[in-house]
């Protein structure tokens, strides 16, 4: 029996939720004294693997597979997983994963548990820690199923490398007709993702209209940031709703979270409450945005924006 771990890819390239879903992976196949197998579509160095704990590599290499389609990488999962003999399947918890998990959990009659902190803290009973109530309390979730079905939730455990080596085999599953065809796909290719941002900077309606976002972007770019914004910025036309973070928008689970001028709705809140640390500047004292932040600033942000700008340039000009 062997862990198993879905390592996302994008243009062959691993993403950064790839190498830390294999180092959770490890650190459960560690506790259950077994070895972690890497499912791979059409990835490119997938040796890179090893330096994460995989000690194995199911390589799938098919044109067809180049555009996600769930049914279809939920099919070649589960034929991985059956081939390999794996009791743990793990994935990460991006929003293509949490597409194909349901229909993967089914393929599997495995129990799936989301957005997972931390490694089991049993593993008989197999039992893991998640998030829940939109991030606002924690649950100790046991698995009874056969096979169980773990999604980790991003930058929550990190990247461990463990220095070993893999071998890699060429999987060829069958692969099933989704019903479903792509026609185009359209992303922005010049900016940090939110998915795989460590730092993101958000902007709400105190920025008072779209020209005067390049506060946002400024601070971002010299932070290596991703930019984002709030539910009303995204309605209003002033941002992308690609951009938009937030319970009813894409969740955020940084390092740091940034917010500027935005007051802190619930539903935003419970959007971002993962991220490790949260700043706000806003010029209101009594901003709901201020009993859930690490660090507040009270005010304008067209004054303080421009010198922490100014100010993380200096610093980091000095230690280049």
């Amino acid at each position: 029996m062997s862990v198993i771990v879905y390592t996302e890819s994008e243009k062959g390239k691993f993403k950064k939720a790839a190498f830390e879903v294999v180092s959770y992976a490890k650190a459960v196949a560690d506790q259950m004294g077994t070895s972690v197998t890497a499912v791979t579509i059409n990835a490119e160095n997938v040796e890179s693997l090893g330096n994460y704990g995989a000690s194995k590599v199911l390589s799938v290499n098919n044109a067809n597979l180049d555009t996600f389609n769930a049914k279809q990488y939920a099919s070649v999962i589960e034929q991985a997983t059956k081939q390999d003999g794996g009791n743990v399947v793990i994935v990460s918890s991006s929003a293509d994963s949490k597409y194909l998990a349901p229909l993967l959990a089914v393929g599997l009659e495995a129990g799936y548990v989301p957005n997972v902190v931390e490694a089991p803290s049993s593993v008989s009973p197999f039992t893991v820690k998640r998030t829940a109530f939109t991030n606002k309390a924690f649950a100790n979730t046991e698995i009874s199923t056969d096979v169980k079905l773990v999604g980790l939730s991003n930058n929550s455990f990190g990247l461990v490398e463990s220095g070993g080596s893999t071998s890699v085999e060429e999987f060829t599953p069958s692969i099933p007709d989704s019903g479903v065809s792509v026609e185009s796909v359209d992303k922005a290719t010049d900016k940090v993702s939110i998915a795989d941002a460590e730092i993101v900077v958000s902007g709400g309606r105190g920025l008072k209209g779209p020209e005067n976002w390049a506060l946002v972007e400024d601070l971002a770019e010299v932070l290596g940031a991703a930019t984002a914004c709030s539910k009303p910025v995204s309605d209003l036309g002033w941002r992308s709703h690609s951009e938009h973070v937030g319970q009813t928008g894409k969740p955020v689970a940084s390092n740091l979270y940034i917010a500027i001028g935005i007051s802190g709705a619930i539903q935003h809140l419970a959007g971002i409450n993962s991220s490790k640390v949260k700043v706000v500047i806003n010029t209101d004292p009594e901003a709901p945005f201020f009993k859930a932040a690490d660090y507040g600033i009270v005010g304008d942000a067209f004054e303080v924006i421009p010198k922490l700008t100014e100010k993380l340039k200096a610093f980091k000009a000095q230690n280049a």
